[in-house]
């Protein structure tokens, strides 16, 4: 039976519209399903980016309306203004302290806890535990235990005969204190090492073990090398989350003493949200999104 060219072609391309006509109905469908969420997104996130940029160019305290002032908000920041450098200093030796050192503690437990171990499984979840709890909580908390004269810590230094340091009262213990409390957000990272050991094959553990490697060496030249990708990931995260840290301070010094724990997303709420200058605290968070 022959077939007639022309029919072939009509029904092809039929098919094709027709294919056209499903693929155009199945894009609608999608997004009409993902409308809200660009909605929310446009309205919410990008929205807001574009006119925090462009206040971050004008003179606007609230009461009146924006002035532009072009990038004098920015040569501020940079050339007079001595607080902003401080916070960002003080943004970043938090930075500098807190992630080198909850990274190794995180790793270290995380490697205590792969062990097959007694109540292995409920350790994980008490060292986890203060990683969803409220910062608000945690702050209040650790507020009381820095208190110079009732304070545990204190008391506890008193029953070794060493005199406790005033901690959040004093210039050079504010920022180490707020440091020392960040250690309790081990949990986040130690989940992920943990991730990260139980994805290395047993193959090549049991392979370097046949060679005669010992633990240090198991540690240094098997895992370490394969958790590199898990340890590059908790470097950017936690240092993401340092760079962001505004709770902790605002909760439990405000910035003080004398600006010794001012950091830079403090600095831009007291900016924006006291002084109401909303102009330069919108080139702050320019400037932090950036750095960020």
């Amino acid at each position: 039976m022959k077939l007639d060219s022309g029919n072939v072609a009509a029904a092809a391309a039929g098919a094709e519209s027709k294919h056209v006509k499903v693929s155009v109905r199945d894009n609608i469908d999608g997004y009409l399903f993902i409308g809200p969420w660009l909605l929310g997104l446009i309205a919410l996130q990008i929205g807001p980016m574009i006119a925090s940029l462009w206040l971050s160019f004008t003179h606007y305290e609230v009461l009146n309306p924006p002035v532009w002032v072009g990038i004098q908000n920015y040569q501020r920041l940079f050339v007079s203004d001595p607080l902003f450098i401080k916070s960002l200093l003080n943004t970043l030796y938090y930075v500098a302290g807190s992630v080198p050192i909850r990274l190794a503690i995180a790793l270290l437990l995380a490697m205590l806890l792969n062990q097959p171990l007694r109540g292995a499984y409920f350790f994980r979840v008490i060292f986890y535990l203060p990683s969803v709890t409220s910062g608000v909580a945690v702050a209040t908390v650790w507020l009381w235990m820095f208190e110079p004269t009732y304070g545990v810590i204190n008391n506890v230094l008193k029953w070794f005969n060493i005199p406790g340091p005033p901690w959040l009262g004093s210039l050079d213990w504010a920022m180490p204190s707020i440091i020392v409390m960040s250690f309790i957000y081990i949990g986040q990272m130690m989940v992920v090492f943990l991730a990260g050991l139980q994805g290395i094959p047993q193959e090549i553990m049991d392979a370097a073990v046949v060679d005669g490697a010992n633990n240090w060496q198991h540690l240094w030249y098997v895992k370490l090398p394969l958790l590199n990708p898990v340890i590059v990931f908790s470097v950017v995260m936690g240092t993401l989350w340092g760079l962001n840290i505004f709770t902790e301070p605002m909760l439990m010094t405000d910035g003080g003493p004398m600006g010794s724990s001012l950091t830079t997303l403090l600095y831009l709420y007291h900016e924006g949200f006291i002084w109401s200058r909303i102009g330069y605290a919108n080139a702050i968070g320019v400037t932090s999104t950036i750095m960020i």
